[in-house]
């Protein structure tokens, strides 16, 4: 019987643990769940007679190496920041390691120890990284192979909450991490290249430069620039391409209203606040007005925004409940980004009878045959409850399939690594589709940059 260790049972387990529970017995596999607190881990076994809970610290080092000498592949779903000490023992004890996060500066520096060993570390295995990647590289490299060139990729993927489930102003709920959609696109500006030309978008500008995209069936939707999109023309192999652009897809008018937020200092994850968890609602949302000895501060707040009050934004606002004068932050010492995630977690975290949803799209422009193509490619998947996620289906499905080809030799090429080798995306793919996880594609006319001089239509 083969050991599969899984650290970290979070929510985004579920269908992760479900495939690799469904294809134990015919696989010979046991099923390993790793978590701090055992009880956690048990309850993701169910009782199945080829799972069992343990309790995993990652800091017990005792505890950490027992159980990775134990298994015959790991699978990490640690916060990012974790995993280093998870690989560094997969190393020691000559193990495969799978991760659904990106590759760290530190996971990096292990690559070539790590082919040393004939080890595959495979990170980025998820969906935004991981469904992304594989499903850009598939179409890239089918047009390379009729011999087009690459002039423009766009991507964008969006965690969302499903159609019959949207029943706010602002169409959105939390599907995944709050404190990370808090914080999007600080740490530096957006950076990309658009027909050949460098372009960057401060933070403070972030939310006013966005893009439409339609979706037959979906409707519209809008996307902001992820921080780094230059990194993947080296990863994807495009470092002449004319046009390179990644973002984060949101429902028309997400954007405007979150500015808002970014324009009063709300989300700035950098200082303390004292007294913190005395405050009020109302309390926290003034500390960032001006003082007025009788203006309220609905009063305040419209005149920094600029914001009418038969306007939209207002109605946002008032929905979140925001000038409430007796719900406390009830956080010590909380930073402006964590009091604003516990107010907006009050009214964006989805009820038990409602479903998320992933929204992927890319644009694809090339030339070839003396003319200019694109084709656009986008997929949408429905969570089925709050259990089997949108969200743990995409990311948990990836990471199993690619273990189980791994222990099965089915992924050979060694080292740190993304699934971005036909080796690698093509089966994993082929048996997403069986779940439902499929790109529509279709050619629509080309309007970028013509490398030859000039825009063409």
């Amino acid at each position: 019987m083969r050991n599969i260790l899984l650290i970290g049972a979070g929510r985004s387990a579920t269908s992760l643990i479900k495939y690799l529970l469904d294809h134990s017995s015919k696989e010979d596999l046991k099923i390993t769940i790793g978590d701090l607190s055992k009880e956690s881990a048990d309850k993701f076994t169910k009782g199945h007679p080829r799972a069992k809970g343990i309790q995993f610290d990652v800091f017990n080092q005792a505890l950490r190496s027992r159980a990775i000498q134990e298994a015959d592949i790991v699978i990490s779903m640690l916060p990012a920041s974790l995993h280093i000490e998870v690989a560094k023992d997969c190393l020691l004890y000559h193990k495969n390691l799978v991760t659904a996060s990106y590759v760290s500066n530190e996971m990096q520096a292990l690559d070539q120890e790590v082919k040393s060993k004939g080890l595959i570390f495979m990170n980025e295995i998820g969906v935004d990284p991981g469904i992304d990647h594989m499903s850009a590289m598939q179409v890239i490299d089918r047009i390379r192979d009729v011999g087009g060139k690459m002039l423009m990729f766009e991507s964008f993927t969006g965690g969302l909450v499903a159609p019959e489930s949207d029943n706010n102003l602002w169409h959105y709920k939390f599907t995944w991490n709050p404190r990370n959609v808090v914080l999007a696109g600080q740490g530096g500006a957006a950076e990309f290249i658009q027909e050949g030309t460098y372009k960057y978008i401060p933070y403070h500008r972030l939310f006013r430069r966005t893009e439409f995209l339609d979706i037959k069936g979906y409707g519209r939707f809008e996307a902001y620039a992820n921080r780094n999109s230059l990194k993947y023309r080296k990863i994807y192999g495009l470092e002449d391409i004319l046009t390179l652009y990644r973002g984060t897809m949101r429902r028309v008018g997400f954007s405007k209203a979150w500015n808002m937020f970014v324009q009063l200092g709300m989300t700035d994850d950098t200082y303390a606040i004292p007294n913190s968890e005395e405050m009020t609602y109302r309390e926290f949302i003034n500390l960032f007005l001006p003082y007025s000895p009788t203006d309220s501060v609905e009063l305040k707040i419209r005149y920094a925004l600029k914001i009418d009050q038969d306007d939209l934004m207002w109605d946002k606002l008032l929905e979140l409940d925001i000038f409430n004068t007796e719900k406390k932050i009830d956080i010590v010492d909380a930073t402006p980004a964590q009091a604003l995630q516990k107010i907006l977690m009050e009214k964006w975290t989805l009820q038990d009878n409602e479903k998320d949803m992933i929204v992927m799209y890319h644009k694809f422009g090339y030339h070839l045959n003396g003319a200019n193509h694109q084709i656009d490619s986008n997929m949408v998947i429905i969570g089925e409850d709050q259990t089997y996620t949108a969200m743990a289906a995409t990311v948990g499905l990836p990471v199993a399939i690619a273990t189980l080809k791994i222990l099965n030799g089915e992924i050979t090429s060694t080292g740190v690594q993304i699934p971005i080798a036909k080796e690698v995306y093509k089966p994993i793919l082929q048996e997403l589709a069986s779940y439902g996880i499929v790109f529509q594609e279709q050619e629509v006319e080309y309007l970028g940059y013509n490398p030859k001089g000039g825009v063409v239509s």
